[in-house]
């Protein structure tokens, strides 16, 4: 089969398209005919060397939707999609033709979703269905999403369709105004500004549930917090340290949750993503991707680790000679 594979870590040029044998299921275990596949930061993060504990040579690849080709016989030939902490890192992931995946760690694929769309759900949806479910934000409370990226989007959407009222807070005035564009009630953060004056006049300066995105504003988005308010982390600066005002946090009673997608396998990547599944086609709406072919997977990485082109899905699997 092919699939984009990495002996070394470094470089993003050490990813290639390679014909590798396809792969066989153990017990447990499922074959799926990868029909689509996310790209996601980590990813490219993978093939850079940010996390220690790859196994090498790897497939990288977290996301996934296809086709089930072997396995329990309920599932033969059934329509599926995953993501899951194994993939990529210290087992072969879904940037290949064929992917293994524990029997339990899939989702059927809803009517409502194309291949590409549920392989774009993975990560982004399970970093934002934690981080919702934990910090619980309920009809008609006030949320703040920081960063209209996959993550940021899918917090919003998952947001709005429980009830709560959300902005999300985007730096760069061009960005802001795409998410107008797309919907979203946003707003332009203005460094020059106290945090908390950028809100929209109709939150009263503070916020029930602060969702960052990215990483880079614990320190000036306390002040935005409502009392009892729950501040959701997914990222951190490079430094991986942050100063910010610990007495205004703990004296509004305030909640720091960090949210780590790479905490959940496959199993529980599936129990998060088939409760988001079912919101699809009941107002939850759909996910939105950017289809890159299979076959120009490397420069697909390289626009990833760049950023600003949204969420990328591999497509195209079929095409070329299988192994």
């Amino acid at each position: 089969m092919k699939a984009l594979r990495f002996a070394a870590t470094g470089s993003l040029d050490h990813l290639a398209l390679v014909e590798v044998p396809k792969p066989v299921p153990k017990p447990g275990e499922m074959l799926i005919r990868v029909e689509a596949a996310g790209i996601n930061p980590s990813d490219a993060k993978n093939v850079l060397g940010r996390f220690s504990y790859t196994t090498l040579p790897r497939i990288p690849g977290r996301d996934f939707a296809g086709a089930v080709e072997a396995g329990p016989p309920a599932l033969l030939g059934k329509r599926v999609f995953g993501s899951g902490k194994e993939l990529g890192f210290t087992g072969d992931g879904s940037h290949a033709q064929f992917v293994v995946v524990p029997e339990d760690g899939v989702v059927e694929l809803p009517p409502s979703l194309s291949a590409a769309q549920a392989a774009g759900c993975g990560v982004p949806y399970v970093t934002a269905w934690d981080g919702m479910m934990r910090a619980r934000p309920e009809a008609g409370a006030r949320m703040l999403v920081i960063g209209g990226g996959a993550v940021g989007r899918a917090a919003a959407d998952l947001g709005r369709w429980r009830g709560a009222d959300v902005v999300v807070a985007q730096r760069g005035a061009e960005k802001a105004g795409a998410l107008v564009a797309a919907g979203y009630q946003a707003v332009f953060l203005d460094a020059a500004v106290p945090f908390e004056e950028q809100l929209p006049p109709h939150f009263k300066g503070r916020a029930d549930v602060i969702f960052d995105s990215t990483g880079a504003y614990l320190d000036r988005a306390v002040t935005a917090l409502a009392p009892h308010g729950r501040f959701v982390v997914i990222s951190a600066p490079a430094s991986n340290r942050v100063d910010f005002a610990a007495r205004d946090f703990y004296r509004r009673g305030a909640t720091l949750i960090g949210v780590n997608s790479l905490l959940h396998g496959c199993s529980a990547s599936a129990a998060m993503l088939r409760e988001v599944a079912r919101g699809f086609g009941h107002g939850l709406p759909l996910p939105a991707v950017r289809e890159w072919p299979f076959a120009d997977g490397l420069a697909a990485y390289r626009a990833v680790d760049t950023g600003g082109v949204g969420k990328v899905v591999l497509t195209g699997f079929r095409a070329g000679r299988m192994l």
